[in-house]
């Protein structure tokens, strides 16, 4: 039951009003009490409570890689010349209204490859000049047979089980998979083992693509298999311009993103008996994903709006800052 206003007065001991002034008096007077208890955090504050969640604990000198919230808030009591006391629920709601929350950490790699910027560029002019002669190639796997779980969806608190798996008795095989730029289609084919052989008999595919005897470019990594002397030979004599990604640059391989969704909806949440099963399986979603491949319009109408993207953000293709025009 919520208490009268002669209750009230009562307790704050502020006299019941007699006239106008006494009556403003007495609302200001209440006004001030239902505010509330006073904040004990001021902004500048909770400035140093965000730079602090977000600054390595290590750097602090404490003795954990991350932050929890009880750490991070027993850390703040202690400070030496600012001691902030908040507890672990208001904490947490303080970094949320701040727009801090808790994400996975990311990792990069940065190509150290001294023609990387020369080998970034002829991918980009190839790709953006002759997208339908464009053709990637990469290997993917290896690929054992064993119960792999994935995501899929369920009753609250029932999902999904597969069996564990402790023997692998059956080798490994890995995808040779070419994807063409043009018309968005991905193909390839199951080995055993991945050589110079399997790489050329790959190439040999790509170039069956196109039987126009056109010149064809293929975008593929530094894998000493794809660069051997018989590989360049045959290269050169049937016009396939072999364009290398820089070292420790698999991003700028268009095939690689097309990797994932092969892993995700043909190996995740599977069970294959043995590898021609888990073949069957992997060309059916290949049909699948063929069979509804963008339409080129589609695909070039989403390189016109990546490049005008990367236009406003001053960045070229792979991330690059623009070269600055010479007056």
């Amino acid at each position: 039951m919520h208490p009268d206003r002669r209750t009230v007065r009562r307790a704050h001991r502020v006299p019941a009003p007699t006239g106008r002034s006494s009556l403003t008096t007495w609302h200001r007077e209440m006004s001030r009490w239902a505010r509330g208890r006073p904040r004990l955090l001021g902004p500048d504050d909770e400035d140093f409570v965000v730079v602090t969640a977000t600054t390595r604990p290590a750097k602090l000198g404490q003795p954990f890689s991350r932050w929890s919230i009880r750490k991070l808030a027993a850390y703040l009591r202690t400070v030496h010349g600012r001691v902030i006391r908040i507890g672990c629920e208001a904490l947490r709601c303080l970094l949320v209204r701040r727009g801090i929350t808790f994400q996975r950490t990311k990792t990069w790699k940065e190509s150290t490859d001294p023609e990387r910027d020369a080998k970034l560029e002829r991918i980009e002019h190839v790709l953006e000049h002759f997208a339908d002669r464009v053709f990637a190639f990469d290997e993917f796997g290896p690929l054992g047979i064993r119960p792999t779980a994935g995501s899929c969806w369920a009753k609250h608190g029932r999902p999904d089980r597969l069996p564990a798996t402790y023997r692998r008795t059956h080798g490994v095989t890995y995808f040779h998979g070419c994807y063409s730029i043009g018309d968005d289609t991905l193909w390839g084919v199951n080995r055993r083992h991945k050589g110079a052989a399997q790489s050329l008999a790959a190439l040999r595919s790509i170039r069956a693509a196109r039987p126009d005897g056109a010149q064809i470019f293929v975008i593929m990594d530094n894998l000493s298999a794809h660069k051997g002397t018989r590989i360049r030979t045959w290269a050169n004599k049937h016009r396939v311009e072999l364009c290398f990604t820089p070292t420790n640059a698999s991003w700028a391989n268009p095939i690689e993103a097309h990797f994932g969704p092969l892993r995700q909806f043909t190996l995740a949440n599977s069970h294959h008996p043995n590898h021609t099963v888990q073949t069957r399986e992997l060309h059916r979603y290949l049909r699948w994903r063929n069979a509804n491949a963008r339409h080129p319009d589609v695909l070039a109408a989403q390189r016109r709006e990546r490049a005008r993207i990367r236009g406003e953000k001053g960045i070229r293709w792979g991330g690059r800052p623009l070269t600055p025009a010479v007056a």
